[in-house]
Formats: C-alpha cells, structure tokens, sequence
C-alpha cells in the first residue's frame, strides 16, 4: 500500500517501505531572519509548501552547532541546535508543527567523525599520548626517524593526506591523528566503549524529542581494521569501508529504534561498489534503508537504468528490505545538469566534469523523464530540495564566494560541491526571490542566478507545465494509486532504448530513453507524463504513466 501524510494510522505502521521523503539542507532553503542563510524559523514558514508537495516526511541535513568547516558535517555539539539556524526551541517545535501537518522528520546523525573544536577533541589534544581521551580518537605517532611522516598511506575523501599532525601541548610535534575528511573533522576510534555509549544516548536524546528516524552519514565508515594497514591502490578502501564490525553497532541502534513507538528509522548514507554487501545492512534487526546511489549515478541509457533496477529489486528482495531511490543530494551535480551533458551522463566524485557544455532543455526533459521513472519503482524514494523546481547547478561560482572545503584541498581541482547548495528561489524577480525577508541587507551565502526568477517556487506554481507541478501531481498520484510504493514490478518486453514496466493493479510506466518517438501499450488511461506526448507516440527523453485496459 502506497503511504501518504494523511492515511490511517494502521496503514502507517510501514511508513518508510513507500515513503517520499524530502531533505532540506537548512542552509539553502529559507532564510527566516535576513542573515542571508537559511535557519529554522525558515523552514517552519514553509512547511506549508512542503505538505502541499506531498511527500510524507522531511530530511534534515545537520542541524548542529557547527564551525562549518564542512557545511555542518562538522559536529562541535551533537545534543544542540546551530545558533545561526535556531535553539533547541526551535528544532522541537518545527517537529510539532511538521508532525501537525502530518510530516514525519528525519535528522542527519554523524558517527564517524566530528569537529575539531568537539569537546572530546579538545580533551584529547590536551591530555596527551596514551591518555584515554586520545582513545576516543585515531592517535599514532609517525613514520620515518622523526615521526614527520603520516602512520599510513589512506587518503583523505577531500583530497590529501588523511593524517595531520598535531603540537603537543609542551610545543613538540606530536602525534597524528586520522581523519578521512577535512583535517578539522577527526575521526572517532568505534573499538572505544565511550564511542558507542555516547552515540547510542544521543540517539535516545532527539528520539526523546521527537524524531521519526535518523539518516546515517558515512554509514559504511565507523570500524576501521585497528592495524590501519596500508592500502595497495588507490580505491581500495576496505580498511575503512565495509567493515564487519558494523553489524553490531547498527543492531544495537536498531534496538533502541524499536523501543520508541511509530516505527522510527535508521537510513544509510553509504556507497559501496558491492550492492549485496550494502544489502546486509538491511536485515531485519539492522537498518531500514539506505539510499541506492547506483540508481543516482547511472547515465541516461534504458540498459543501463533497467540493470540498476533489477539488482536493486534482486539485493533488496533477498533481505525483506525496500529499495530507496534517489536522483541528488547535497553532495552530487543536479540531474538537470548530468543529463543534459554530451556523452556519458552519470555522476562521479571523482570527475564531476565541470565547465562541460550543458544543453539544459535536453537536461530538463531527462530529469522530468526520470522523476516519474524513480516515482514508479518498488519503494521510498527521496527528493532534493530545488530538485522539485528543475533548477540545475550553478558552475560559475566567484572562487572566493566557494566554501566546500574540497575547492582548497584539492588546491582548486575540483570546484566541489557549493553548485547544488545555492540557496533556493521562493518569490519576486530579484536575488534573493524570496529565500530571505523582503528588506534584507544581507546577501545570500552563495549568488543565485538571475534567470532564477523563472523558477522560482511563485512562478512556476502558476505555470501548469512546470517541474513543480509535474512533481505536485506525480507525488500526488504515487500517493493514491494502489499500484504505486512499495511491491513489485514485472518487465513489458526488450525494446531498444525503452523501459517498460507494468505494476499491480493496472499501472504501467514507459521511458523512452532513444531517439525516436515509440508507441504505447493498449490503455485505457493516460495518469501522468513528464512532456506531451506527439500524435500519441511517446517522444524521445519522456516518461508516461497509463492505466491498463
């Protein structure tokens, strides 16, 4: 059954196996106090607007206090609320009113690491080699006759070393510690008993307050192989990525889950190249779900998405779980974007082919396509905010307005990840549209296009043929139709360049990914298309949802 905000509380009780669920990174999204960034009180102004989209539960990015050195992904306080975003306050009453409106929320947690000015950072700094605080961390001295050379060969996910070396507090050069992000993120050392005591009581503390479930960053990350051997090539990160260890520490925060009432859950953020493996995770006394970053990644090509599919389904399938699929986030190049590249369209961190001509129409046309195509699959799936506008990412960033730490680290190579992060357009014909209070003298923390005032939020809701309302009346239907969330799909043939689908009762979805219109099945009803359809043919780069004779 198809779950939505305003089904009976018995249809509810599997919420997360169909959900549309909706991330906000709270930065971007609305700006309640004209600082020029996006807070809470924001937020709380629109969620109004997310309800009417229909989805059924909210994603908050990290909401805690926070340097920023990594857009909050760098916890200095993992029991509060950043001060530019709100209070405490104001964190539990945006999960009042979300939950009035009948939205579930969903809070980033960070396990792996935190910031360097954490408390227990500081501790550890202070206290010296060989003390219990600087257990909680990955301390070692280094290499070669001086110690100056880092304990091993891992590399940092931000580009660099993953070690940094530290003074100690007597002023000598000191040990190193590990850190598979930014240098002012150090990871925590899990085969500490502290580590785990204290994440599990900060699940406790926001489940306490409220929240439907948290969505896990790093997931795959948190037990590294205590020998920090060397790794032979560059990619292999099976000493810090995938490690048996895990199991245990996600079916004990799958206990505490359980013990709260309304079904709260654990969600995944991991990229594993081993889709089984993943899958693991996803037994029946460990996680819920976990994003399918394959399907996020693919390139437009039918072959290509309909392999994706099946093994997602297969993987899923052989543990009882639902596939969670995902077209961007925070920390990938819009679909608008990828889509409307020449050649390959898929996503990689390690190339994110920026500065490549981008035919935006043609991006456009794919990313529609392939929003009813994710609507339609067996599952939950997740949205990201700007992604319900069509908006694309913005390449042309001043280098001095850049803040993603990656830009530096990797001394200006990869322009990192602020592309998809520019804040949002509500309203109005000018920066800031909407996103801060009209008389606000602060800018927004990133620019915003000026054409954006065509798709803006106002402006596109009166448009019947825009990406908002494609969105707004596929969210609409998914959450309707008894055919659509979570289930099965069986294949309608092997025509080239086309994926068809047909799911129970009477529903069928067909993509056209080749460069020809196509014909469509006997039926008796056309619900849904991402373009209009030519003569009833289904042009190139187009989705169509029927209801079957």
């Amino acid at each position: 059954m198809s779950v939505s905000g305003h089904l009976s509380a018995e249809s509810k009780l599997d919420w997360w196996r169909s959900a549309a669920i909706y991330q906000v990174y709270i930065r971007s999204f609305a700006d309640g106090d004209g600082d020029g960034i996006g807070d809470l009180a924001g937020v709380r102004s629109k969620l109004g607007y997310l309800a009417d989209l229909g989805i059924d539960a909210i994603w908050f990015s990290p909401w805690y206090p926070s340097p920023m050195d990594d857009g909050g992904y760098d916890v200095s306080d993992f029991r509060g609320i950043e001060p530019v975003f709100g209070t405490l306050a104001d964190a539990e009453a945006t999960i009042a009113e979300a939950h009035a409106l009948g939205l579930r929320v969903i809070i980033d947690i960070v396990p792996n690491h935190c910031s360097d000015e954490h408390r227990w950072f500081q501790a550890a700094l202070a206290a010296g080699p060989g003390s219990p605080e600087r257990e909680r961390f990955w301390f070692r001295p280094g290499r070669g006759p001086d110690g100056d050379e880092p304990p091993n060969n891992w590399p940092s996910r931000f580009g660099g070393s993953a070690w940094t070396r530290i003074t100690e507090p007597d002023g000598t050069p000191g040990e190193w510690f590990l850190h598979l992000y930014s240098s002012r993120q150090p990871d925590f050392n899990w085969e500490n008993a502290e580590i785990r005591a204290e994440f599990e009581d900060i699940l406790r503390f926001w489940f306490d307050r409220g929240v439907d479930g948290f969505r896990i960053d790093v997931a795959d990350g948190l037990v590294k192989d205590p020998a920090l051997p060397d790794i032979a090539l560059t990619g292999d990160e099976s000493a810090y990525s995938d490690q048996d260890g895990l199991h245990d520490i996600y079916r004990s925060w799958r206990k505490i889950a359980d013990s709260y009432p309304g079904n709260r859950i654990l969600v995944a953020e991991m990229w594993l190249p081993d889709m089984s493996r993943a899958a693991q995770y996803l037994r029946k006394d460990e996680l819920n779900s976990a994003f399918n970053f394959d399907f996020l990644v693919c390139p437009w090509d039918a072959a290509r998405f309909r392999d994706v599919i099946e093994k997602t389904l297969e993987a899923h399938a052989a543990v009882g779980a639902p596939a969670a699929w995902v077209l961007s986030n925070h920390d990938v190049t819009r679909p608008v974007t990828r889509y409307g590249r020449p050649g390959d369209t898929g996503f990689a961190f390690a190339d994110r082919l920026h500065g490549t001509p981008v035919d935006r129409a043609l991006g456009t046309r794919r990313a529609r396509a392939a929003a009813l195509l994710a609507m339609s699959l067996p599952g939950g799936l997740y949205t990201y905010q700007g992604e319900e506008l069509g908006l694309w990412e913005i390449e042309d960033i001043p280098s001095e307005l850049r803040q993603d730490p990656v830009w530096e680290r990797t001394k200006h190579v990869d322009p990192g990840r602020d592309g998809c992060r520019v804040p949002l357009p509500w309203s109005g014909s000018s920066s800031p549209f909407g996103f801060s209070p009209a008389g606000a003298e602060t800018d927004p923390w990133l620019p915003q296009p000026a054409v954006w005032s065509e798709y803006t939020a106002e402006a596109e809701a009166a448009n019947p043929g825009s990406v908002l309302e494609l969105y707004r009346a596929g969210l609409k239907i998914r959450a309707e139709e008894p055919a659509l969330g979570d289930g099965e799909l069986a294949w309608r043939g092997d025509d080239d360049g086309v994926l068809s689908f047909t799911r129970d009762p009477g529903f069928a979805c067909v993509v056209n990914f080749s460069v020809k219109p196509v014909s469509l099945p006997d039926h008796e009803e056309v619900l849904l298309a991402s373009g209009s359809l030519v003569h009833g043919l289904l042009p190139p780069n187009t989705a169509v949802w029927l209801r079957l004779r």
